[in-house]
């Protein structure tokens, strides 16, 4: 049998997921992953190969986070009702379960591709993770999922050379900070600025010159978003070399997104998946891993992630 024809793209979730309780008017709510399950559950999707997210241990979160700061979280976590952990960061019983899975499913993820189980994959798991920092939440973030995973391929991958490009409408500060010292983690971001949190000035390079912040002005599009892209982010990921691509897959730069103010459409999120893939083929067969991060506009959320699914298992 010709092994290509039975590679694919994995597609990773949990309804643990569900369970991480904000609240009904908290903009990163259940039913944009039922939202997205429903998308996905389309007979165009047929081919994705299908697994429930694992539970990451505590040990795999502290390869890019404190482990004080992971045990400080898991504890803060109610037995009922619901909490915050910041004024945006809600937390309710079942946001411990939810979070780990997140976690999990990168790291599950990671090991897939990294085998060659599978071509490349994505994780519709909430809580999302670019804005979690070493030692604090926020941002709707607890654990930075796509870290995780990155510091997880190089403890059992052996690779060294890990790339997260985010197209998320707000800077994932807590990757960047994260990847900031090390050459070789790579970390870029398209982004509006200003705009929350009020990291990503393009001046914010990195230590060794392996960050490429590309700031959209409100009221951007896709003329804008395809020249921050083609100029500055392929090629600096080009030269990059990564042995693994990971994407920070955030779809609130959506012209309908309600909490930012850039108007791209489904065709773009699906224009930059396919670049980036053929980058990630040049260097490292390959080998990408997506995972959810914003969206908040159901409809546009469901297109745009069919969109991105759609060109993921194009490059399988």
């Amino acid at each position: 049998m010709d092994v290509s024809s039975v590679m694919t793209t994995l597609f990773l979730t949990h309804k643990a997921c569900l369970g991480h309780d904000t609240g009904r008017s908290h903009p990163e709510r259940a039913n944009r992953l039922t939202a997205i399950l429903n998308r996905l559950s389309a007979p165009a999707f047929a081919r994705l190969k299908r697994k429930d997210a694992p539970l990451a241990d505590k040990a795999e979160i502290a390869r890019i986070h404190r482990l004080d700061f992971v045990d400080r979280v898991l504890s803060s976590i109610p037995t009922e009702g619901r909490s915050f952990l910041d004024p945006d960061t809600a937390v309710s019983p079942g946001s411990r379960e939810a979070a780990l899975r997140a976690a999990g499913a990168c790291i599950a993820a990671v090991d897939a591709v990294m085998t060659g189980e599978v071509d490349n994959a994505f994780c519709a798991v909430r809580p999302p993770g670019h804005h979690a920092e070493a030692n604090r939440s926020m941002g709707f973030c607890l654990f930075n999922n796509v870290a995780v995973g990155a510091l997880h391929a190089r403890a059992a991958h052996g690779i060294r050379r890990v790339a997260v490009v985010d197209f998320d409408v707000h800077h994932g500060n807590g990757t960047q900070s994260m990847f900031w010292p090390d050459a070789e983690l790579f970390y870029a971001s398209t982004h509006q600025f200003p705009h929350y949190p009020g990291t990503g000035a393009r001046e914010e390079r990195g230590a060794h010159d392996n960050i490429v912040n590309v700031p959209l002005p409100p009221g951007s599009g896709s003329a804008e978003f395809h020249v921050g892209m083609t100029e500055r982010v392929l090629p600096a990921l080009d030269a990059f070399k990564p042995e693994l691509v990971m994407i920070s897959a955030g779809f609130d730069a959506h012209a309908a997104d309600p909490l930012a103010d850039i108007y791209l459409g489904e065709d773009d999120f699906a224009w930059a998946t396919t670049e980036l893939a053929k980058v990630a083929k040049a260097w490292c067969g390959g080998k990408v891993v997506s995972t959810l991060e914003g969206g908040y506009d159901l409809k546009a959320l469901a297109n745009s992630v069919g969109a991105h699914v759609t060109s993921l298992l194009a490059a399988a």
